[in-house]
């Protein structure tokens, strides 16, 4: 008998809120977070807006030395952590750390840390040959991305399996899917999970300009992230990390945990195309949907909405609306679909955690939050995105959806505690 998994605690850092409450809030009022970018001068940029948290890891419970030790991406998922179990009402102390595992995601790793010690260690790009006695003392921290996932892991005293997944924009989803066959397999009885990526940086900022991913659009920044509209022209940059608690679903009502939902299905497929380009029919997102689908053992037509991943480029906003109606058939005429980086912009391997923090919240709430910023609908982009406004849906089943440079394709299924399976 397939083992089921639970989600019974989460924890969201996000722009333009800091917590799951507010995260839920901003999302429910359709509010958007994307600006001018302030951590540094966006002039020279082709893109020059972002959306960006107003974290202070002092005032969020980190001590001066974990500050200093840890690059901000790592900052944000030890305290997306601590609010998951919080969140949860587990007591980790009382579980076995031997069946407590940790997945993380990430995309792009330290970027934020690794490029400001760039600049100190090169005198600012002055040097050709870096001076090594300024960088500070965790520089290799910086260097290594498993080393999100041992901060989460020390967080959380787990000794099981600890793992960071890097598939680019779908690393959120990955690590969470891997989490979950984790558990099913008997390996962890608990897993700490999700993803976290603060890459607003100078850096990363003239990456995507140099392919034209991002908007250019700076004269209204809180409407620069357009999905499915037909004036989109790019993504805005995003951070953020979303950190869950999943359990054994008897394992948690042994506890009387409350149960967000369940994971249902997960499925990932890559088209081996293009390093960023997209095929037009969406046939490999239509494929990962359809596997997630069967693991679920759903049709198509049990599904209530669709988290889209929504970037907001041309290309991939015509690849998802081809992917739905291929794996959901008419149905995906009757299902309201949404993304959420028209409020919270694109934190790259973060994102896919935070969508999946949407969805289940969605589930509690019974509302599908809204497109931001969808004025224009894409004539090619013909389905139910739910424009601007949340709207009050019975939500038992959520498809959770994304797309990464590389070819990545990833889907998962949540559904409601208890739902006919």
């Amino acid at each position: 008998m397939t083992r089921r998994v639970a989600i019974t605690g989460l924890g969201v850092l996000a722009p333009g809120a800091i917590g799951a409450k507010e995260f839920w809030s901003l999302l429910g009022e359709g509010r958007t977070a994307t600006r001018r970018i302030t951590f540094f001068d966006p002039s020279p940029f082709r893109s020059q807006v972002a959306a960006e948290i107003d974290f202070d890891p002092a005032l969020h419970g980190l001590s001066p030395q974990e500050i200093r030790r840890m690059d901000r991406g790592a900052q944000l998922a030890v305290v997306a952590t601590r609010e998951a179990v919080q969140d949860s009402g587990i007591e980790l102390g009382d579980l076995d750390p031997t069946r407590l595992g940790v997945t993380i995601g990430t995309a792009v790793g330290a970027t934020t840390g690794l490029e400001d010690e760039y600049r100190v260690v090169s005198d600012d790009g002055r040097l050709s040959l870096v001076d090594h006695r300024y960088a500070v003392p965790h520089l290799y921290n910086y260097l290594v991305p498993s080393s999100f996932a041992s901060e989460v892991a020390w967080t959380g005293g787990a000794e099981g399996p600890v793992t960071v997944v890097s598939t680019g924009c779908t690393s959120g989803l990955d690590a969470v899917g891997h989490a979950v066959e984790l558990i099913r397999e008997g390996t962890a009885e608990v897993m700490l999970t999700g993803a976290t990526d603060a890459p607003i940086s100078p850096i990363t900022l003239a990456c995507f300009d140099a392919i034209k991913a991002t908007t250019p659009r700076t004269d209204e920044p809180e409407r620069a992230s357009r999905p499915f509209d037909a004036t989109r022209n790019g993504f805005v940059l995003g951070e953020g990390a979303a950190v869950f608690v999943l359990e054994e679903l008897d394992h948690a009502r042994r506890r009387g945990a409350q149960v967000y939902a369940e994971v249902t299905g997960y499925a990932s497929r890559c088209n081996a195309f293009h390093m960023t380009g997209l095929r037009a029919d969406g046939a490999e997102m239509a494929a990962a949907i359809g596997a997630a689908l069967d693991e679920a053992r759903i049709p198509p037509e049990r599904i209530d909405y669709v988290n889209a991943h929504g970037s907001g480029t041309k290309q991939n906003d015509r690849h998802e609306t081809s992917a739905f109606k291929t794996s959901l058939g008419d149905h995906a005429y009757r299902t309201p679909v949404s993304s959420v980086k028209s409020m919270v912009g694109h934190s790259l391997g973060a994102i896919g955690s935070i969508e999946i923090a949407a969805s289940v919240l969605a589930i509690r709430h019974d509302v599908v939050p809204p497109t931001a910023n969808l004025h224009e609908p894409d004539p090619e982009c013909d389905l139910d995105y739910v424009p601007l406004t949340a709207r009050d849906w019975r939500t038992d089943a959520v498809l959770s959806v994304g797309s990464g440079f590389g070819g990545f394709q990833s889907a998962m299924v949540l559904q409601a505690e208890g739902t006919d399976r």
